[in-house]
C-alpha cells in the first residue's frame, strides 16, 4: 500500500510518500517563511496562495523521486484540520481531485494527529501507552494516549501556545520572523540566573499551561534594562533570552513530569515545532532518565509541518477502512479526541 499525503495547514507546503513495505520514500517541503518575514507573521490569503502554486509541482516532485506514477499510488490523505481554512482547503480540494482522477480513495487527516505520530517514523518508535507532549506555534498540549484514536487531553495552554509566546517575545527582542529559533539561538550566549522569570501556573494543580504572562514580563523586563539610547545592550538582550526560554523548559518539565505520575506512564512523546529546542530536549531526556523512562522525538525535519507525517497516519487510517467522502470539508478547529480507534 502506497500513500500519498499533503500538508497545507499554515505557513509549508509538504508532500510525501508513504510505503508499506519501505516506508517513506519521498519527501517533499516548501517553506513560505520568507514571504511572510516581511510581514511579522503568517498572511493567510498569501499562504493559501502559495500552497495552490506549489503543491501539484511537489506531488510531480514526490513521484519523481520516489520512481513512482500516479497508477501506483493507493490513497491520498491530506490535512483536514485544525488549520487556516483557506489553506486547508487548497489541500483539501487538490487531494480530493487527485483521488477522484487516480480512482483511489481519499481520507482528511487531523493535523495534530500527524504530529503526535511522526515519531513513529524514526527507527526507535515509542510503543503504546505514553503520554505525548505537542507543542508548536498553535498548540501545547498534554494528550494521554493508549493506542492510535484513543486520547484523553490531560491539559492544554488556555492563552497562547509556547512556540507563539516564544516568536511573540522574539519580536519584543528585534528579533525577524520566526523569532522563535533566532531566541533559542540568543539563549545559548545568555549569562544564567542574571534574570528570574516565573514559572506559569505550576504553583496548583493541574496540567494546563498559560505562557502570555511570560511576554509581559519579559516586556516590563526590556523596558527596565534599556540605556540611555532606549536600546538593549547584546548581553542583556541574551540574558533576558536565556531566562524566557528556561522559565517556558522547567514549566513544560514540571508539568510532563506531573502527567507521568498521574498516568504512571514511562514513557514521553515530544513532537511539533518547539520539540526541536535543543534546550527543551536536553532537559526532558534528564528529567526522564532520573524518572527511569524514555522519551521519544521526531528527527528536526519531522517536527514542523510536513507531508510525511500525515501520509503515515493516513496510512494507518486508510488501512483501517476509514474513508473521506467526495465532498470537499475542512475543519479549521477540530479536537482530536474526537477521533475514532483504530481497531487492534
Amino acid at each position: 500500500m502506497r500513500i500519498l499525503g499533503i500538508e497545507t495547514s499554515c505557513d509549508e507546503t509538504g508532500v510525501a510518500i508513504y510505503d508499506e513495505q519501505k516506508g517513506l520514500v519521498a519527501n517533499q517541503l516548501y517553506s513560505q517563511i520568507e514571504m511572510h518575514a516581511d510581514y511579522g507573521g503568517v498572511v493567510p490569503e498569501l499562504a493559501s496562495r502559495d500552497h495552490i502554486r506549489k503543491t501539484i509541482p511537489l506531488v510531480q516532485e514526490a513521484l519523481k523521486e520516489a520512481n513512482l506514477k500516479p497508477s501506483d499510488i493507493d490513497g491520498i490523505t491530506y490535512t483536514a484540520g485544525p488549520g487556516l481554512v483557506g489553506a486547508l482547503l487548497v489541500g483539501a480540494t487538490i487531494a480530493r481531485s487527485l483521488a477522484y482522477a487516480w480512482n483511489v480513495p481519499a481520507l482528511g487527516v487531523h493535523h495534530m494527529e500527524g504530529h503526535l505520530l511522526a515519531p513513529m517514523l524514526e527507527e526507535n518508535a515509542p510503543e503504546f501507552p505514553f503520554v505525548a507532549l505537542l507543542i508548536s506555534g498553535g498548540h501545547t498540549q498534554l494528550v494521554k494516549v493508549d493506542a492510535v484514536g484513543e486520547y484523553e487531553l490531560l491539559g492544554e495552554s488556555i492563552d497562547d501556545a509556547a512556540g507563539e509566546a516564544f516568536d511573540k517575545t522574539g519580536k519584543l527582542l528585534g528579533l525577524d520572523y520566526p523569532a522563535g529559533v533566532a531566541m533559542s539561538k540568543l539563549a545559548e550566549s545568555g549569562t544564567p540566573n542574571r534574570f528570574k522569570f516565573p514559572r506559569p501556573m505550576t504553583d496548583r494543580p493541574g496540567l494546563d499551561f498559560s505562557f502570555s504572562g511570560l511576554k509581559t514580563f519579559a516586556a516590563n523586563t526590556i523596558k527596565a534594562n534599556l540605556n540611555e539610547n532606549g536600546e538593549l545592550d547584546e548581553q542583556t538582550r541574551c540574558d533576558i533570552a536565556h531566562a524566557f526560554q528556561q522559565a517556558v523548559v522547567d514549566t513544560i518539565l514540571i508539568k510532563c513530569k506531573r502527567a507521568l505520575e498521574q498516568t504512571g506512564y514511562k514513557r514521553l512523546v515530544m513532537a511539533g515545532g518547539v520539540s526541536a529546542n535543543k534546550q527543551l530536549r536536553a532537559d526532558l531526556a534528564e528529567m526522564m532518565k532520573k524518572l527511569k523512562g524514555d522519551v521519544f522525538y521526531p528527527r528536526p525535519q519531522f517536527c514542523t509541518d510536513n507531508g510525511a507525517m500525515i501520509a503515515y497516519t493516513g496510512f494507518l487510517r486508510l488501512k483501517n477502512g476509514e474513508r473521506t467522502d467526495l465532498s470537499v470539508s475542512v475543519k479549521p478547529r477540530w479536537a482530536m479526541t474526537e477521533l475514532p480507534s483504530i481497531n487492534p
